[in-house]
């Protein structure tokens, strides 16, 4: 029996799993790409592969186009209640192995998944094969500084930008007490 090495996360290691895969930073940079528009990110992952083109995938779930149930709280903290129903589009990829830079041929490569509000199956398409990408230890570091830190950048300004823009228009009440009480 072979011990796999651990991450400090407490999951096991396997031929594509780096500490830089970890569960949390994986989240941050799918939320970036889900969050990102489809124009916006198909330029990046063109510049950040500069100019190669795009590796050899198989579709594990080709880019599929549904309804989710959105719920919400009052406040936050109520009892949980169905707004409404969302449109999302969802893929799953597997790199081929001849596309995974130095791992081994017999070993598939990484999967990639994506979801986001929408119907744009393209959108879901890049960003699913840039997650299988960014799994690649040869190449995530160079993707990473290429594709996500740009596009998490271009959001956090967007999110700046209406912050102020809510900010100013924000309204201080006050009280005022009628002689000694």
């Amino acid at each position: 029996m072979s011990v796999l090495p651990v991450h400090d996360t407490g999951t096991p290691m396997n031929a594509f799993s780096t500490p830089s895969c970890a569960p949390a930073t994986r989240r941050a940079w799918m939320a970036v790409l889900a969050h990102t528009p489809r124009a916006e990110l198909e330029a990046a992952l063109n510049v950040a592969l500069a100019g190669a083109p795009e590796p050899a995938f198989d579709w594990l779930r080709p880019p599929q186009t549904g309804l989710a149930m959105v719920r919400g709280r009052i406040g936050g903290t109520g009892d949980a209640f169905n707004l409404g129903e969302a449109t999302v589009t969802r893929a799953t990829l597997r790199l081929r192995a001849s596309g995974t830079e130095g791992g081994d041929a017999s070993q598939p490569g990484p999967v990639g998944v994506a979801c986001h509000l929408g119907r744009d199956k393209r959108r879901a398409e890049l960003a699913a094969l840039a997650d299988a990408l960014l799994q690649l230890p040869a190449r995530h570091d160079r993707l990473h500084a290429r594709l996500i830190e740009p596009l998490a950048a271009r959001l956090a300004a967007q999110r700046d930008a209406r912050r102020a823009d809510a900010a100013s228009t924000r309204v201080e009440f006050f009280t005022m007490v009628r002689g000694d009480a």
